[in-house]
């Protein structure tokens, strides 16, 4: 039987033999079959979105990207959290600390629909509230994408503009800062722990931050995600980082917007059970909690930031640990 290692190398061996946009749900489960003497198949003409894993005579189709690829999380569940404000009502109902927020829709498209008090121009005032700072999100977004604090009714206006391009509703938080973690679940077992850092750029000793910052963005933009906002009129960043210098990007910490996860011991035992409530209030099996603890230095204040119902296990493939 081969080692863990022995294995992880021949997954990133699988995985170069594959192009750079096949999907990581597809590239794990050809994986797998091969090791389990499974049969895979892609039925989607390569694209790794949509195949089937069979044996002896019985088959399962699977798809990757928007789908959910965990059978073992049912359609209603995986549906109600990839909607973060569905996902904040329900933990809540079950007395679980959330970031709280609200949600508003972006254009007039279906308003007819709805009721009132989520529209536009409500979130300008809400932001308001808000003391014109507060973080915000899509309210269906993944990966990051327009993940970002904003400051000011100008930048929140200039926000919505960028996003109405994309998204139909976004989801408006109050800042809270605190040390990020996520708590890998599966049938109430924590396959996995992980501290979240955010994403960083390190200096060459000869470009400014500013470039140092586009050249992250351009990576971002090929990747179909937002770019990192950039203060058009700080001159720290015209300055020339040394070389090996580090600057962390504040803001999102997913580690499609390079952010990092080092695997680590839970925080605290409080933190898996509030995690294990989050995912069994929303009927998940398969989940990961992401969550803020420590918050404004107590080290007992938790709340639940989001519930992925359909997570990447890459870190898994590439493990790194304790720092």
């Amino acid at each position: 039987m081969r080692s863990p290692q022995e294995k992880q190398e021949s997954l990133k061996k699988f995985r170069k033999g594959k192009p750079g946009f096949y999907p990581d749900q597809a590239i794990y489960a050809e994986f797998a079959c091969s090791e389990f003497g499974l049969a895979f198949r892609d039925i989607d003409g390569g694209s790794g979105l949509l195949f089937s894993v069979a044996a002896k005579g019985k088959s399962l189709y699977l798809g990757a990207g928007r789908s959910s690829w965990y059978p073992q999380n049912n359609a209603t569940a995986s549906t109600l959290a990839s909607d973060k404000n569905f996902t904040s009502k329900i933990l809540v109902q079950a007395n679980i600390p959330t970031l709280g927020g609200e949600y508003f829709f972006l254009n007039d498209r279906h308003r007819a629909h709805r009721p009132a008090g989520h529209e536009r121009d409500e979130a300008v005032a809400y932001f308001g509230t808000l003391g014109a700072s507060a973080f915000l999100k899509p309210l269906s977004g993944s990966r990051g994408d327009f993940a970002q604090a904003v400051h000011g009714e100008a930048a929140l206006v200039r926000y919505l503009d960028e996003v109405a391009k994309y998204y139909d509703a976004v989801l408006i938080q109050p800042i809270v800062e605190g040390i990020e973690y996520r708590v890998f679940l599966l049938d109430d077992e924590t396959l996995y722990c992980a501290r979240k850092y955010p994403p960083f750029v390190l200096g060459d000793g000869k470009r400014t931050l500013r470039d140092l910052l586009s050249a992250h963005n351009d990576l971002l933009r090929a990747r179909g995600l937002s770019p990192a906002s950039l203060a058009d009129h700080d001159p720290s960043f015209d300055a020339v980082l040394a070389k090996d210098e580090r600057r962390d990007i504040p803001g999102r910490m997913n580690l499609s917007a390079g952010g990092t996860m080092v695997l680590a011991e839970a925080p605290s035992r409080k933190a898996v059970t509030l995690a294990q409530a989050a995912a069994r209030a929303l009927g998940l099996r398969v989940a990961a909690v992401d969550l803020f603890v420590d918050i404004g230095g107590e080290g007992d204040a938790i709340r639940i930031i989001e519930v992925n119902a359909n997570p990447s296990i890459r870190l898994l493939g590439n493990p790194i640990g304790p720092t």
